[in-house]
């Protein structure tokens, strides 16, 4: 394994604890020893699992309400230490630091505290202070320290364990890292754009951490991403995944039906955006018909959106010419086991 490192000692400290059980028992078995505080701390002994209070490590408790419990150079010196620099392998059996190979923190729920409408004062206090520190720490130092930042780490963390027995790569750790300073810097810009709700300071911070791999962007040997929910947007029923074209091409075909919703029976056909037909008559049927006489030979392979439901009379007309995506209000039961097929 490239440049592995065996991992020793840990320091696990975190709000969340589903799924955590699991790799703490791992590193148990493994051997590795573990340092924790407060609840953490509670839950790794409710395991059967010896631990050691971070507190014997830094002579020092937590304080002010546990607003301050890791924030301690000897914390945070057996994270950031080099182990192939003579200097710091000096300092820390000069001052008795413990070696810090795995880091395991997560942040307080900072954006979820907003969106519960709560008061400003218990916003403030979900503002975290030692896990960015950490986080921000271990990731910096990945080439000696393993960071994970998040739970839904947790699974990818434990497979590494149980592959490689304990030890990791230093690319393992580097996308642990990349993956730490994603955890981060979005919560930094939703800190920032809580204070700048009046947009009092001209400076622009987006962050969305939704994201899909799509089969190809724009032309096959590209890649394609799509940002959001969609899920939220779309349900969708049957078919491959979409293509970053398909997307474009989706976009294109709901903003233009939007101009038609709840008005009479409408149907339009896109490709590359444009639409080859559109028409709005009694019978979405009829609808269909005259938008796809708009441009027959530009239809193949293009989008189908209708405002109406489609039944199994119009899926049976619908499933004679080929397309990418088809899209409706609704389908009837029936229409669906025809357009699957």
């Amino acid at each position: 394994m490239h440049n592995s490192k065996k991992i020793k000692s840990a320091l696990i400290s975190v709000f969340h604890k589903d799924g955590l059980a699991p790799i703490v028992k791992k590193l148990d078995a493994l051997g590795v020893q573990i340092y924790s505080t407060g609840g953490t701390q509670k839950f790794i002994n409710d395991l059967g699992v010896e631990v050691i209070p971070v507190e014997e490590v830094t002579d020092y408790p937590s304080i002010l309400g546990g607003r301050v419990k890791t924030l301690h150079p000897k914390v945070f010196g057996g994270i950031l230490n080099r182990q192939d620099n003579d200097s710091d392998v000096a300092e820390m059996a000069q001052y008795e630091i413990p070696q810090l190979d795995l880091v395991i923190v997560d942040l307080y729920p900072f954006e979820k505290t907003v969106a519960s409408g709560a008061a400003e004062q218990e916003i403030i206090e979900k503002i975290d202070i030692g896990g960015i520190s950490l986080i921000r720490a271990a990731a910096k130092n990945f080439k000696d320290t393993l960071c994970v930042s998040s739970m839904e780490d947790y699974d990818y963390l434990l497979e590494l364990l149980n592959e490689g027995n304990g030890e990791t790569s230093f690319d393992d750790r580097r996308k642990f890292a990349a993956r730490s300073f994603n955890i981060s810097s979005h919560y930094d810009t939703a800190i920032f754009n809580y204070f700048n709700s009046d947009h009092s300071i001209a400076s622009l911070k987006f962050s969305e951490m939704k994201g899909k791999v799509l089969r190809y962007g724009e032309n096959p040997h590209q890649r394609g991403f799509f940002f959001g929910d969609f899920d939220a947007m779309f349900d969708k029923l049957h078919g491959k995944e979409l293509s970053y074209n398909n997307l474009l091409d989706v976009d294109a075909a709901v903003n233009l039906m939007l101009e038609f919703e709840g008005e009479a029976p409408t149907f339009a056909i896109l490709k590359h955006n444009n639409a080859c037909g559109i028409a709005q008559r009694d019978t979405v049927r009829q609808a269909y018909v005259d938008a796809l006489a708009g441009d027959p030979v530009s239809a193949f392979g293009g989008i189908l959106i209708s405002n109406t439901k489609i039944d199994a009379a119009k899926a049976n007309e619908l499933h004679t010419l080929f397309c990418a995506v088809d899209i409706a209000a609704s389908f009837s039961e029936e229409a669906l086991e025809i357009l699957k097929v």
